[in-house]
């Protein structure tokens, strides 16, 4: 008949079975352990390589970085699989990858809006409609590109202000791209006196729009006037013209503005009049006049004490 054991002892025995079971794999765990700080080590030398050699280089910055992102987290998972494998834990690294994917349905539910942004900063990743220092707009918010990222588009406004935009709003509202092709077409409007000639107006801003070197003008961008409407009291002229942007905030601001200025003083020393809006005062005949009142002026009175 088998000896019968006490509890303790055979509590004692599990814990040595384990022990003796701990150190034959140990090696394995040592080893396992071991390759996945090689893989994360060479993981971030082939990042570091591949962002020496090819972001800088590259034409296309954002994916790049997205790329880079990627290929250093596959890595890594490489790494952790092949150490639980080496350590004799392949059931584990089955269970942790079955494991995985009932979490991912389970947090798909529970995080959706991370998991949109997810899915959209990878597809933003191949097509997208900006790429990096591009000027953009989304609802209101208007600046340059600085980043994509798994989660969020970096934009900096042009007063320097640091946004960060969920990428599945990027992917689902509409993007006003200002600088995809480079130009841009800048528009402001003239009033001129109903007395001044309209077309010699135009041909003064014309040649205004033609002589200025940072005004794009060529068969497909040309500049032009156009008579926009007959206001009250003046002629109103839109000028239209096309500028680079390279840097949008510049050329945008800076130029129209002086353009507008030189608009101003081409009429003036041709003797056009540039009128105020002028506010007509009726009165009918239910209503009383209106009472007014000169004042002297206090030299003429000085005058007449004399």
């Amino acid at each position: 008949m088998p000896t019968l054991q006490s509890p303790t002892q055979t509590i004692l025995n599990a814990i040595k079975r384990y022990y003796h079971q701990f150190l034959e794999i140990l090696p394995k765990i040592v080893l396992g352990i071991l390759i996945v700080i090689i893989g994360v080590l060479i993981a971030q030398f082939i990042t570091n390589f591949y962002k020496r050699k090819v972001l800088n280089k590259a034409q296309d910055p954002l994916m790049a970085r997205f790329l880079a992102q990627a290929i250093k987290i596959i890595l890594i998972l490489i790494a952790v699989m092949i150490a639980l494998e080496v350590a004799g834990l392949s059931g584990i690294a089955a269970g942790i990858l079955t494991a995985a994917g009932g979490a991912a349905i389970v947090l798909g539910f529970a995080f959706q809006d991370i998991g949109k942004n997810f899915l959209a900063g990878i597809i933003l990743a191949f097509n997208r409609p900006f790429h990096i220092n591009d000027t953009i707009k989304i609802d209101d918010i208007f600046g340059k590109v600085k980043e994509l990222n798994f989660r969020y588009t970096h934009i900096k406004t042009t007063d320097g202000r640091d946004i960060y935009i969920p990428n599945s709003d990027v992917l689902t509202k509409p993007v006003e791209n200002y600088t995809a092709d480079g130009l841009y077409r800048l528009e402001f409007i003239v009033g001129i006196g109903y007395e001044n000639d309209i077309e010699k107006a135009k041909l003064l801003i014309k040649g205004v729009l033609i002589n200025n070197k940072d005004i794009i003008e060529d068969e497909a961008h040309e500049s032009f006037v156009i008579v926009d409407e007959l206001a009250a009291s003046t002629v109103n002229l839109k000028v239209f013209f096309w500028i680079n942007t390279l840097d949008y905030r510049v050329t945008s601001s800076v130029l129209r503005g002086l353009v507008m200025r030189e608009v101003k003083e081409i009429l003036d020393i041709n003797g056009f009049n540039l009128p105020a809006d002028i506010t007509e005062l009726k009165l009918y005949s239910t209503e009383e006049d209106i009472p007014l009142k000169l004042r002297k002026d206090p030299r003429d009175l000085l005058e007449n004490n004399f």
